[in-house]
């Protein structure tokens, strides 16, 4: 069978742990053909981002209607941003990406700042499937979230700006605040004792894509998902790759 198409619009990882090389593997992983809009190139590895250079806006708008224009994509994954004008961009075709999923990527797991919330907030008032973890959720509501209790005061704010729905994801934590038509549910898992957690977040939302884009509805697709970015850090729990933090076991 012909598998479904998901288009990722991220940064590049040129350590291969997060970015759009964690969101293929993540999409071949799961059944999904990946294509990709690269919005910015980093220099990075597991212990930090060295370098940034922003895609052009326009280059950006050519990669994503050349693949609109071929394919038929069933699901987007926004991650990485930068530039807000590459956030316009996306907005000017937000009625083309279905089953739009937003991971508003602001810092790296290393501490790199590799986003600005000006350049997120644009997409917020759409009906987008919002997947910020705690920190990140704290900057988007401009209040602390650091507990169960926080996060889901969080993900109510969040969603009344229009998102579709509002993950706020504490892996650390092993939990995880769905918010989704009108309702709270607190998802409670196993923690992973592992540092090997690069592109957790990346990977996360890139499984919620692939399973929208599979005909889930918005609460088994994020249960899946995160059934899935428990077996990958699992997966790596014993890896050794650079000396920080290292990737997931997409394939575990």
């Amino acid at each position: 069978m012909t598998p479904p198409v998901v288009l990722t619009i991220a940064g590049s990882d040129s350590g291969g742990g997060a970015g759009i090389q964690a969101d293929l593997k993540t999409f071949a992983a799961l059944g999904a053909y990946g294509t990709s809009v690269i919005t910015a190139i980093t220099a990075q590895n597991t212990q930090g981002v060295t370098a940034i250079h922003p895609v052009p806006a326009a280059i950006v708008a050519a990669q994503i209607d050349a693949v609109l224009a071929d394919f038929d994509v069933a699901a987007v994954k926004v991650g990485m941003i930068g530039d807000p004008a590459v956030t316009a961009v996306i907005v000017e075709r937000v009625a083309r990406l279905p089953n739009l999923v937003v991971d508003p990527v602001l810092v790296a797991t290393s501490g790199s700042r590799l986003g600005e919330v000006g350049a997120v907030a644009p997409l917020l008032a759409y009906p987008c499937v919002l997947t910020p973890n705690r920190h990140e959720a704290g900057a988007l509501s401009q209040s602390p979230v650091e507990t169960a209790e926080e996060m889901s005061r969080a993900a109510e704010r969040l969603a009344a700006g229009g998102a579709r729905a509002v993950v706020v994801t504490g892996s650390e934590l092993a939990i995880d605040v769905l918010h989704h038509d009108g309702v709270t549910s607190v998802l409670r898992g196993e923690p992973v004792d592992t540092r090997n957690n690069h592109g957790s977040g990346c990977t996360f939302s890139s499984a919620v894509a692939v399973r929208l884009a599979l005909g889930d509805p918005v609460p088994a697709a994020v249960r899946a998902a995160k059934t899935y970015v428990t077996a990958a850090l699992a997966g790596g729990q014993k890896w050794q790759l650079g000396a920080g933090p290292g990737p997931l076991d997409h394939f575990a």
